[in-house]
């Protein structure tokens, strides 16, 4: 006896759902595993590569696929098929399963890790961390972040509650004392934000609690600037690369060379004034902003390493 199956439904087995919910309808689409982040970052061009089958699903699962009026209601009456799937695409959330996913968290760890090891010293020996000693320094302050929560959440013990004018001013005093601090903490990484990013905040991290010494690596440069300009009276100054520091008097040679750490190198090479040397990441904006305002964009700025480390 033959076994009658519903014609619009199509078995599809091993896939990466994308799914994107509108018009109180949600719509799937069936992707080749690990083929839509490419596609999203640009590395896969050919949509044949991502897509399993050139249809949209209500429910992958069951191979149920979207009926045209579902569609032409969320997307209008004259979308095409190609332009809807491109839509969800670009547009709609990644289904992936636990060990993918533990995967790519996995991934983007590694990465946050190895980003941090590569721009964070000691800032005495000028020398880099290893991967697992900037590892077990983050996995510090994850625990230290998660303990404070615990403490903040906790009621004080044999504490009674307080009732009228007393109750109504001692809440007032505990919400004035509650404001958020500027405090950079640590909670770990996750897996819906870049690496870049992550490592940012977590430098940030460690810079601000210090749970080993760390600095960030210093950048090498080289600032060329014409001669006749160098002896020019200047009040510009970064008051925030010294801070607290007032706008001073002083030549333009005198402030660009405020904001080197270290000089390496200089020389006068032609019409041109050229030093080189060390300056902290957080300067560096600084000393761009004041070099192409004071020299009227004659003078440049070189990068010639962005993280300057000694490695044993």
């Amino acid at each position: 006896m033959p076994i009658n199956q519903p014609s619009n439904q199509i078995k599809l087995t091993n896939v990466s759902l994308v799914r994107l919910k509108k018009a109180k309808k949600r719509f799937e689409i069936a992707c080749y595993k690990n083929k839509v982040l490419e596609w999203r970052s640009g590395v896969e061009k050919d949509l044949d590569n991502v897509l399993q089958i050139d249809n949209v699903f209500l429910n992958v699962s069951k191979g149920q696929t979207a009926p045209s009026a579902d569609l032409a209601k969320a997307f209008g009456p004259k979308t095409p098929i190609k332009d809807i799937i491109l839509e969800i695409l670009s547009k709609g959330e990644l289904q992936v399963g636990e060990k993918e996913r533990q995967a790519q968290l996995e991934r983007v760890h590694n990465e946050v890790i190895g980003i941090v090891a590569s721009k964070l010293v000691d800032p005495k020996t000028k020398r880099v961390y290893t991967t697992g000693m900037i590892e077990k320094a983050l996995d510090m302050l994850s625990s230290q972040g998660s303990q404070a929560q615990e403490e903040k959440e906790k009621p004080a013990a044999g504490a009674a509650p307080a009732t009228g004018e007393e109750g109504e001013a001692k809440e007032a005093k505990e919400a004035k004392e509650a404001k958020p601090k500027p405090v950079h903490a640590w909670t770990g990484v996750v897996a819906t934000k870049s690496a870049k990013s992550q490592a940012l905040d977590a430098m940030k991290a460690l810079i601000a609690n210090q749970p080993i010494p760390v600095a960030r690596a210093r950048m090498r440069l080289r600032i060329t600037c014409p001669t006749g300009i160098l002896k020019h009276t200047t009040k510009r100054y970064d008051t925030a690369h010294v801070e607290g520091e007032e706008k001073a008097h002083g030549t333009v040679k005198d402030h660009i060379l405020s904001y080197i750490e270290q000089v390496e190198t200089q020389d006068v090479v032609g019409p041109e004034w050229e030093v080189t040397g060390f300056v902290e990441p957080g300067a560096f904006k600084g000393l761009g902003d004041f070099i192409g305002s004071e020299t009227k964009g004659q003078g440049r700025v070189e990068v010639l390493d962005m993280a300057v480390t000694h490695e044993d």
